[in-house]
């Protein structure tokens, strides 16, 4: 891979004043924010060209690794069966097929197979196909599920008469994709979008027999989004309506549909919740006078908080995550020293247990439990090492059952690799891990390449996780490492709030202090080590490299949040109202200059930069592809170096990339050549 001898693309200047707080920014990019701009398409074309010219000697090795990727993927594959209201769900994939088709058989798994939904035939002919949800009547007859063939995540709900397979011709516009039956198998519950933010505002119920839509819930607050569904116990029909920060719930039974929505617990600023039903008592999960959650019951009628009695206490050195509820079992969902466990209380005895999980770093979590009348916990477990495996569990006996474990054609061994979790004592004392893998025989001399991952937003925790994929890279050498820092919750709800809002600049000194670590112990040295990130992600790449830039030999960026500041200002864009709790609102002036202060866009600078690939997709409606683009195109203007500097714009997709299983994995392909080619391996 050489850049030196291609012409990269010049993007046009067109100065933009953007002035709030006596502070002027001058943005010569700003005219790139217009998707239907022949000039803006054209110079994305002519990006995309420049990419391919400079990756064009990878691309056989693209071509070899992605058939090694997929070589590894069992392509006839199937999901654990479940059961519910008489009958058996599964998921399978066809061997060559990209999309999966959804089935169920009645009563036993011995009888006739029915498909509910070939995703592939909707697929056929479309560039983008994602479905957004599917949803069976109480009845069994009938199915409503939403479809987006853009990539802007707005989804069409369609219906399917199960009982002829035929395709009705109703069908609902500009909704969030998931809906929610009544329980008179005619009426549905669904979302809809505010068609310039894309804001879940309004609830509504459709009526399938007259075919007409009524306006229930309206959501004015622009920091709150709304979504319904229904009970694990299948008697309520529920409306959320969540911020950063607060939540509310409405109420009605499902038999009800006409009825009125009563408020749970009226919102309160700063106190979160979330409910389940099971027989007279809703259990409730919350962050009140407890940032850690705590469980709280209540009678049926007795909603308002007032009412809610405590359970499960609150603990400072563990985050109650999730509930799943039984007839005479408790599962609790925790999270102490970065790990997650399973608690499991019998209710009658009030005896309780940890499953116990037998590795230093691993995930773990419920799975789809349908119904409460059993003493079979099923859940799911994976490590750095560990393919995914789905248990049934015992909750009395404690023996469990492997009912499945994610196949890996082609001999994976999982003794050849080694695990470790590292805790490394970052700039301001904290203690952050580490969750790391690489193959057998790796001597700590600073030679080995090493990728360092992380996300550290929105309180989002990246688990060690397993991937087949990744093996492409540990078979040739690299070091994978996972930096549990700050603004996930992997140490619990105030690792979180240390990571965010006026505490933001901890997530980014968390990760290269991280990366000193590991080149200080000889896992890695500064010409060998490698970032990667997306989405907010995207945005700790762009701040590291701003702060820290010759400490990463490359770097990849997917669709990166980097024009921060113009964002934020702007109230117009997806998403934008509801983040101000998460990184504060920059026309307030405390905000504005700090989010200024670590922007990637607003701080780039003529210096130096590493290697970068920097992806993102048109239709992206959770980053738009002009912020990346923005971002490239002052990099390229300013950087005083000659390191490879690449945008790859998926013109079809959007933030998530590619829609079918396989076709995603060329985009990884893309990521893995360019890292790869960076260490002179290109076999």
């Amino acid at each position: 891979m050489n850049n030196q001898s291609h012409t990269p693309p010049v993007c046009a200047i067109n100065p933009e004043v953007l002035e709030i707080h006596g502070d002027k920014r001058i943005d010569n990019y700003y005219w790139l924010n217009n998707r239907e701009d022949n000039e803006v398409l054209d110079y994305l074309t002519a990006e995309n060209a420049y990419t391919k010219k400079v990756m064009e000697p990878t691309e056989v090795f693209q071509k070899s690794l992605f058939d090694e990727m997929i070589g590894r993927i069992k392509q006839d594959d199937a999901s654990v069966p479940y059961f519910l209201n008489g009958y058996w769900y599964y998921t399978k994939y066809n061997e060559g097929q990209e999309y999966p088709v959804y089935c169920r058989k009645k009563e036993s798994l011995t009888g006739e197979e029915t498909i509910l939904l070939d995703v592939n035939e909707l697929a056929e002919g479309k560039d983008f196909c994602q479905l957004g949800g599917m949803s069976v009547s109480p009845d069994n007859r009938m199915i409503a599920y939403g479809v987006d063939f853009v990539s802007r995540r707005i989804y069409t709900i369609y219906f399917k008469d199960l009982t002829t397979g035929e395709l009705l011709p109703q069908t609902i516009e500009n909704t969030t994709g998931g809906a929610t039956w009544a329980g008179d198998n005619k009426t549905l519950f669904y979302s809809t979008k505010d068609e310039q933010t894309l804001r879940s505002d309004k609830i509504h119920r459709y009526s399938l027999t007259n075919n007409d839509s009524k306006l229930v819930y309206f959501e004015p607050d622009e920091t709150f989004y709304v979504h319904v569904n229904k009970t694990k116990s299948r008697e309520y029909l529920v409306i959320a309506s969540n911020s950063t920060l607060t939540s509310e719930y409405r109420v009605l039974k499902a038999n009800d549909p006409e009825g009125e929505f009563k408020i749970f617990q009226q919102r309160i600023r700063g106190i979160e919740y979330g409910i389940a039903h099971f027989g007279e008592y809703w259990y409730v999960l919350t962050n009140w006078d407890a940032v850690n959650f705590r469980l709280m019951k209540t009678a049926i009628n007795q909603t308002d908080k007032e009412s809610w009695v405590e359970q499960i206490a609150h603990r400072e050195d563990t985050l109650l995550e999730g509930i799943e509820l039984f007839s005479d079992f408790l599962v609790l969902e925790e999270r102490s020293r970065g790990l997650t466990h399973l608690r499991v209380r019998q209710l009658s005895t009030n005896e309780e247990h940890y499953i116990e999980m037998g590795e230093d770093a691993y995930t773990c979590g419920s799975g789809t439990n349908t119904e409460f009348d059993t003493q079979t916990l099923r859940f799911g477990y994976t490590s750095l090492t560990t393919p995914t495996t789905t248990f049934d569990y015992d909750m009395v006996s404690r023996e469990r059952v492997v009912m499945k474990q994610q196949p890996v054609l082609g001999g994976y061994d999982k003794s050849l690799y080694t695990s470790e979790r590292l805790y490394v004592s970052v700039r301001d004392g904290e203690s952050v891990p580490i969750s790391l893998v690489y193959k057998n025989g790796l001597e700590k001399n600073g030679e080995a390449p090493l990728l360092l991952y992380a996300y550290g937003s929105y309180g989002h925790s990246i688990d060690p996780y397993f991937s087949s994929i990744r093996l492409s890279l540990l078979d040739r050498g690299f070091v994978y490492a996972i930096a549990h820092i700050r603004g996930g919750e992997e140490m619990g709800r105030k690792w979180y709030d240390d990571g965010k809002l006026l505490k933001k600049k901890n997530t980014f000194f968390d990760f290269i202090d991280c990366g000193k670590y590991l080149i200080k112990n000889k896992y890695t040295s500064e010409k060998h080590l490698y970032a990667m990130g997306g989405s907010a992600g995207g945005l700790l790449m762009g701040a590291i490299i701003n702060v820290e830039p010759k400490m990463w030999n490359g770097v990849v960026a997917s669709v990166p949040f980097v024009d921060v500041v113009t964002t934020m200002l702007d109230e117009t864009i997806p998403l934008t109202t509801g983040e101000f709790d998460e990184w504060g609102n920059p026309k307030d002036e405390e905000y504005y200059w700090y989010i200024k202060s670590y922007s990637p866009y607003d701080n780039v600078e003529a210096k130096e930069y590493p290697n970068l690939l920097v992806t993102t997709g048109l239709h992206d409606s959770q980053v738009q592809y002009w912020e990346p683009a923005k971002w490239v195109a002052k990099l390229r203007e300013l950087k005083t170096d000659n390191n490879v500097l690449l945008l790859q714009t998926e013109m079809n997709f959007g933030h998530g990339g590619a829609s079918g299983r396989f076709e995603r994995i060329k985009e990884v392909a893309l990521e893995y050549a360019f890292l790869l080619s960076l260490e002179n391996i290109g076999a």
